[in-house]
């Protein structure tokens, strides 16, 4: 790269059931610099249960941050001694989700009222670990929009050593609301971030939330440090392919979404040959297309559960020609 650029500039966001490690195989095909995220693991998860399914990735992901939920000083510290030991390149701590499991293990949104539990929590992690130690949050908490809220929340975790904040521009709403609604009815406020960003220039402040176009990336970081995406880039994973070019100085990786889907066969060939199911991974990909002509009818394929035993090459030709027998039906 001709420059040093933020490792937060741009982002995609811990989406639950989205970004595991398949779903981030597929992004790094399409940009190589983009920060990626895991879903949230909890403490309890990782400290209980089965590590290697939490924590596996493939290498080819880096740079990826490990997201984690929980409240226990020392058990997020520990933790991050875990991220550290298994190669992440960051360790973040959420407190954004609003859903109801989240909240009756006391993690998540409901953390933005315990600032002060929150700069433990981060102060045990930077101890335990050499990696940056980030946190992921909201702007409020329910009917609370006032900006000193989050104001003195980032300034009392910053005193702690936490120097990056990814501010999904909405309140969430703990009661009342789905996590689905959490992520569309609290409006946006932007300009809340943009003030955090004026108020603590020495931080790295990142923006996330309902941002779709780069464009609109572009218009973001013209006020703040970085975006994170979210769905958008679940959904549209094509919309990521000039991302390198346009906002790191560097060659994109794919010029083609064949090249990608070509990439991405050779992926789930490697499940084939080994005796293992590949539809799990291959959910990730049913954007791939989108926007067009015949992307339903590929999608349709890809999605027929009676092709499900076949090597995914055999799926991947019917696939293919269905697209283009659409393709030449809307022409």
């Amino acid at each position: 790269m001709p420059a040093p650029f933020s490792p937060w500039r741009l982002s995609v966001a811990p989406m639950m059931d989205w970004t595991d490690r398949h779903c981030r195989y597929l992004h790094r095909l399409i940009t190589r610099h983009a920060l990626l995220y895991t879903e949230m693991v909890t403490t309890g998860a990782l400290l209980h249960g089965d590590q290697p399914r939490h924590l596996d990735y493939n290498a080819e992901e880096h740079p990826v941050a490990l997201q984690l939920g929980g409240s226990e000083p020392a058990d997020l510290a520990a933790c991050a001694k875990l991220a550290e030991r298994w190669g992440y390149d960051e360790v973040n701590l959420n407190c954004g989700c609003p859903s109801e499991r989240v909240q009756k293990g006391a993690f998540g949104a409901c953390l933005m009222s315990e600032p002060q539990l929150v700069a433990d929590c981060v102060k045990a992690m930077r101890d335990a670990t050499r990696l940056p130690v980030t946190v992921k949050h909201r702007i409020g908490v329910d009917k609370i929009e006032r900006y000193d809220f989050v104001r003195d929340f980032v300034g009392t975790v910053a005193a702690a050593g936490c120097e990056v904040f990814i501010v999904h521009a909405r309140n969430a709403w703990l009661q009342g609301l789905s996590p689905k609604e959490n992520r569309e009815i609290p409006p946006l406020r932007y300009e809340v971030v943009a003030q955090l960003k004026r108020e603590f220039p020495q931080l790295t402040i990142a923006v996330n939330g309902g941002i779709k176009t780069p464009d609109e990336i572009e218009a973001h970081l013209a006020a703040v440090d970085g975006v994170m995406i979210g769905r958008e880039a679940y959904h549209e994973p094509w919309s990521m392919a000039q991302w390198d070019s346009r906002f790191f100085g560097a060659t994109d990786p794919a010029h083609s979404r064949e090249q990608v889907e070509a990439a991405w066969l050779d992926y789930l060939d490697r499940f084939h040959t080994a005796g293992r199911s590949w539809p799990h991974a291959m959910r990730h990909a049913l954007g791939l297309w989108n926007g067009t002509p015949g992307a339903r009818r590929w999608r349709q394929v890809w999605s027929d559960h009676r092709l499900k035993a076949l090597p995914p090459r055999e799926v991947a030709a019917q696939a293919t020609a269905a697209r283009l027998s659409g393709a030449a039906l809307a022409a």
